[in-house]
């Protein structure tokens, strides 16, 4: 598994002016490739007599799915270049869709592929990016005399508490980096005389 990815902070809509063309960049996370494909047919949906919807999508910490459509326009100049500025910036899990209502200037190949490229960049910009690191989840168990403290502590110093819950003992669910796994344990021991139990569990990705 890829260690940290970014995506986009929030869904939105960027709009550039190029020689008369109106370019309107709708972008948005996307958890899965059906919310990417919603994402387009809500977009396209909403500008029915645009010249053109142009998307790109990059789905998997991995970028394992990719995918990149022209909409009508010379092949190679709108929607590779969308996915390419994606790559490029490292984003991941997210779709852009870019509408284009022709302004009577043709722009050529190379404009094309600047204007459609660039407006994606503009968007990212515009909207922002967040970094996702990869963790570990694992569950502690205390008792309920060190669970108040142990809690304190654990958000204190940063720690990415996920959830407490409250039986006969407490359970603390929390995500670690990876590497920090061997330190955070004997942390732990340290913060707790040792009764506390660490479980690890499976990966996940969290906010940085």
């Amino acid at each position: 598994m890829q260690e940290q990815y970014r995506t986009v902070a929030r869904a939105g809509v960027h709009e550039s002016e190029i020689n008369r063309s109106r370019f309107l960049c709708s972008l948005a996370p996307a958890a899965t490739e059906q919310e990417a494909q919603d994402f387009v047919a809500r977009v396209r949906k909403e500008h029915p007599t645009a010249s053109h919807n142009c998307f790109a999508y990059v789905i998997g910490a991995d970028a394992s799915v990719q995918k990149a459509s022209d909409d009508g326009e010379p092949g190679g100049t709108a929607g590779v270049p969308m996915l390419q500025m994606l790559l490029r910036r490292e984003v991941r899990y997210a779709v852009a869709v870019v509408t284009r209502y022709y302004g009577g200037v043709k722009l050529g190949a190379g404009g094309l592929i600047r204007a459609y490229g660039g407006v994606v960049g503009e968007a990212l910009d515009a909207l922002g990016t967040i970094t996702r690191q990869r963790f570990r989840l694992a569950t502690i168990q205390v008792d309920h005399q060190r669970a108040g403290k142990l809690e304190n502590d654990l958000r204190a110093t940063g720690r990415d508490v996920r959830e407490v819950r409250y039986t006969e003992a407490v359970t603390i669910d929390i995500g670690l980096p990876d590497g920090d796994v061997e330190a955070f344990t004997a942390w732990l021991a340290d913060a707790t005389a040792g009764t506390a139990v660490l479980e690890l569990g499976g990966e996940a990705y969290g906010d940085v």
